[in-house]
C-alpha cells in the first residue's frame, strides 16, 4: 500500500499541547475485608506507570509513524521525575515540557484486583497555569513552529489548567498564521473557546453537558442537530462526536458519516479517546475523507480497548485491519 495513509503519515510533524499526566496501575488480588473498615484489602502484586493525557496522544502519534512535539506542564516533585523518565524512555522530545513548582504533577492511580478496577486515586490541580508559564509555553511552541514546520496542532484538554482561554486564543491565532491545521479534544470549562478550528472532537457526555437539548446517540437527527449547534457557535470545519460503544459521528459542511463501534471485545476504554484523536489528526493533516478517518479511528479505538490500561495503537495491526476492510468492501 505505497499510497496508503500509513505511508503518508511517516515523519509528519505534529504539535501536541495539553494536560500531561502519569497513569499509574497497582495490580493485586483481594480475598479478605479489612477489620478496620468494610473495605477490601489488596495484596499488591506489581505496579507500573505509563504516560497519560496529552502525552499518551504523543505516544500514539509516534506509534503511527509521525513525529510528535509535546507541550505541557508538570510539577517539580517526585512524580515529575517519574514523568521525565517515562518521556525519555519513549524517546519523546522534551523541549516543550515546563516544570512549575507551584503545581503537582498530575497522576491517576488505578487499583485493580484480578483485572477489575476497584478504585482510582487522583493527584492533581485544576487551577489555571499562571501567565508566566503560559508565555513560556507559547514561546516554545512558536519556536518549534519556526524551526520544524509542523503540519497539524492537537489541543488536548483535560481541564487541568494548561489550556486557559487566553492561551487557547493565542495558540489558535499562531497556528492559523502559519497555516497549521488545528484539532481539538475539548472539556467542559473552555468548551466554546475553540473558535474556527479544523476538527472539534467532543464526546457524548460533553455535548450532553454543554448543549441545551437532549441527545440520543442512536438518533442521527439528534447528532446532526448537535453538530450544527457546535458549528454555529464555533465556526469549525468538522465536528467529530465520539459515542463510546455507539461509534463515531462526523459532520462537515457537505458530508455526514456515521461509523458504528468496532465489534472487538472491550476490556478497558482508558486512552481510547487519545488514540481516536491521534488518528483523526493525522487523517486531517493529509486530507483524508471523513469516511476514511472515521473507519480508521474506529478500528484504532477498538484495538486499544482490547488492552488493560492506557496503551498506544499498534500501527501494524491497524494497517492490517484497514487492508482487510478494503478487501471486504472491494476497494
Amino acid at each position: 500500500m505505497t499510497d496508503s495513509p500509513f505511508q503518508k503519515w511517516k515523519n509528519l510533524k505534529v504539535l501536541i499541547l495539553g494536560d500531561l499526566m502519569i497513569d499509574r496501575y497497582l495490580y493485586g488480588k483481594v480475598d479478605r475485608i479489612s477489620p478496620e473498615a468494610p473495605v477490601p484489602i489488596l495484596d499488591l502484586d506489581h505496579q507500573n506507570e505509563r504516560l497519560g493525557g496529552a502525552s499518551n496522544v504523543a505516544l500514539n502519534i509516534q506509534a503511527l509513524g509521525a513525529i510528535p512535539y509535546l507541550f505541557g506542564v508538570i510539577g517539580h516533585d517526585a512524580n515529575a521525575n517519574n514523568f521525565i523518565r517515562l518521556i525519555n524512555n519513549a524517546k519523546l522530545d522534551t523541549h516543550g515540557i515546563i516544570q512549575d513548582s507551584t503545581r503537582p504533577t498530575t497522576v491517576k492511580t488505578r487499583i485493580l484486583a484480578s483485572s477489575q478496577q476497584i478504585l482510582r486515586v487522583d493527584e492533581e490541580t485544576e487551577d489555571e497555569i499562571n501567565i508566566n508559564i503560559q508565555n513560556q509555553l507559547y514561546k516554545r511552541l512558536e519556536s518549534t513552529i519556526l524551526h520544524k514546520n509542523p503540519t497539524v496542532l492537537i489541543l488536548q484538554d483535560y481541564n487541568k489548567g494548561v489550556l486557559t482561554e487566553t492561551l487557547i486564543q493565542k495558540v489558535i491565532a499562531l497556528a492559523k498564521q502559519h497555516h497549521i491545521k488545528i484539532i481539538v479534544d475539548p472539556k467542559s470549562k473552555n468548551f466554546f473557546s475553540y473558535k474556527s478550528v479544523d476538527l472539534f472532537k467532543p464526546n457524548l457526555k460533553e455535548i450532553r453537558d454543554k448543549l441545551p437539548f437532549n441527545i440520543s446517540p442512536s438518533n442521527l437527527n439528534d447528532l446532526k442537530k448537535a453538530a450544527a449547534y457546535i458549528n454555529e457557535k464555533l465556526g469549525n470545519q468538522i465536528s467529530m462526536i465520539t459515542l463510546s460503544k455507539d461509534g463515531i459521528y462526523f459532520k462537515n459542511q457537505d458530508e455526514v458519516f456515521y461509523s458504528p463501534a468496532s465489534k472487538k471485545e472491550i476490556i478497558d476504554v482508558c486512552g481510547a479517546g487519545d488514540t481516536v484523536l491521534s488518528v483523526a489528526a493525522l487523517g486531517i493533516a493529509i486530507n483524508l475523507s471523513i469516511e476514511t478517518i472515521g473507519t480508521l479511528a474506529n478500528m484504532a479505538g477498538g484495538q486499544v480497548c482490547g488492552n488493560i490500561g492506557v496503551v498506544p495503537v499498534d500501527k501494524n495491526g491497524l494497517e492490517q485491519d484497514y487492508i482487510d476492510h478494503l478487501i471486504k468492501i472491494g476497494s
